[in-house]
């Protein structure tokens, strides 16, 4: 009998405890155990941010590009363990001084017609961080998933900066320093400002494939035809090929250009890109017109196995058509890039060029691309033929009709 007694009163005991123990628990359920946890976003080595990143958390741009990054990044992730996505095409550009609306309206043609996605590196000075950022993230949700983007602040080698920003036109050179601060990038696509895509940069990359074992660089030349060229009749300085090249549309293979030691005319060992670009600048200041394109124009006329030419329908420019055609490749096929320099798109001299500017420009997203675009520009291109621009005009839209098509794709799964 006295064991049953002690039994029960073991059990009672037990019951007891488990109880206090359950209460204890629900009681303080809601108060965290342990340290608290703080969020710190990781540093990416190597990347230099703008001044909008720069400001950190408090910063709204920062903030919305960061949450935006990592998104992609963790969506990327999850994609990988079916498939890994296709590397995108880098684009770069640089923008100093009244260059953004023209910046804006460049980055727009490329992605309209793009078929891969495209990763942009935008240089530009400080002060237009902010104003880049809030009109790409208000682009609609179908345009931003085509791209994505960094914005950089313009980056001269510390010795001479001065120098280099304010050679020929401002920041123009920051492309020659791309190969040193784009450290991680393989291949890009520069353009100036005052490009405009009527084809997919798709095709443009695709230059890549066509690389030799030697070659780094693929640009178009200046002229095609000698006697109205610039290089031959004026240049006091080496140039590349009959006629020289126009760097406005620049194709580089970055890792190879870091590795390559570059014949020269100032001593009989090869230089690296970087031990080269300030010793020539220091010998031929004096001598040259164009600035970097100079530069690049005395550099591959010692280094010519180094550089692939492709057709001036891939650099039309108002030197093409001011004295009468003579870009055989776009008379063959159309235009494929639109270059307005002289600041042809802002003028009336050469409205050709202005018209596929402001017709591009004023396009709205996710409308009908033949009534809003095309047809507006044709229209716009009757009243140009009194300019020899003007009179080739169906070479302007041969080949946009055919990218218009698909404007206003879904993007590709994943």
């Amino acid at each position: 009998m006295r064991r049953y007694i002690r039994a029960l009163t073991l059990c009672t005991v037990f019951a007891v405890l488990s109880g206090l123990y359950v209460y204890s628990k629900l009681v303080y359920s809601d108060v965290p155990v342990g340290p608290k946890r703080v969020f710190v976003p990781p540093r990416v080595p190597g990347v230099r941010r703008g001044a909008a990143d720069r400001a950190g958390p408090q910063n709204t741009h920062w903030y919305n590009r960061y949450i935006m990054r990592q998104r992609g990044q963790m969506e990327a992730a999850g994609a990988s363990v079916q498939s890994r996505p296709e590397p995108p095409m880098h684009l770069a550009v640089v923008a100093c001084g009244e260059r953004l609306e023209e910046t804006l309206t460049m980055i727009k043609s490329a992605v309209l017609f793009s078929i891969k996605r495209l990763y942009l590196h935008i240089f530009a000075e400080d002060q237009l961080h902010a104003s880049f950022m809030e009109a790409l993230e208000s682009w609609p949700g179908f345009i931003r998933s085509r791209f994505n983007y960094t914005v950089y602040s313009i980056s001269f080698p510390s010795e001479n900066a001065a120098e280099w920003k304010k050679l020929f036109k401002p920041c123009a050179s920051q492309r020659l320093f791309l190969p040193l601060i784009l450290k991680d990038v393989d291949s890009i696509v520069y353009v100036d400002s005052d490009i405009l895509f009527l084809q997919p940069v798709d095709q443009l990359w695709d230059f890549l494939s066509q690389f030799n074992s030697s070659q780094l660089a693929a640009m178009a030349p200046e002229h095609e035809e000698p006697r109205i060229a610039w290089y031959n009749r004026f240049a006091r300085h080496p140039f590349y090929g009959r006629t020289g090249i126009n760097s406005g549309v620049m194709l580089m293979n970055m890792t190879r250009m870091r590795s390559t030691f570059f014949k020269n005319d100032m001593t009989s060992v090869g230089l690296r890109w970087e031990e080269l670009l300030m010793p020539l600048l220091q010998k031929y200041k004096l001598n040259i017109t164009w600035g970097d394109q100079d530069l690049l124009n005395i550099i591959f006329h010692y280094n010519p196995e180094s550089f692939l030419e492709f057709p001036c329908q891939w650099n039309y420019r108002p030197d093409h058509c001011i004295y009468g055609s003579n870009c055989a490749s776009a008379e063959e096929d159309g235009i494929y890039i639109l270059h307005g320099n002289r600041g042809v798109y802002h003028d009336y001299k050469q409205p050709a060029f202005r018209a596929v500017y402001e017709a591009i420009k004023k396009y709205a997203f996710g409308t009908d691309p033949t009534t809003s675009l095309l047809e507006p520009l044709e229209n716009e291109l009757l009243g140009t033929t009194h300019t020899y621009c003007g009179k080739s005009r169906s070479l302007f839209t041969k080949r946009l009709t055919h990218s218009l098509a698909n404007i206003n794709r879904k993007p590709p799964h994943g």
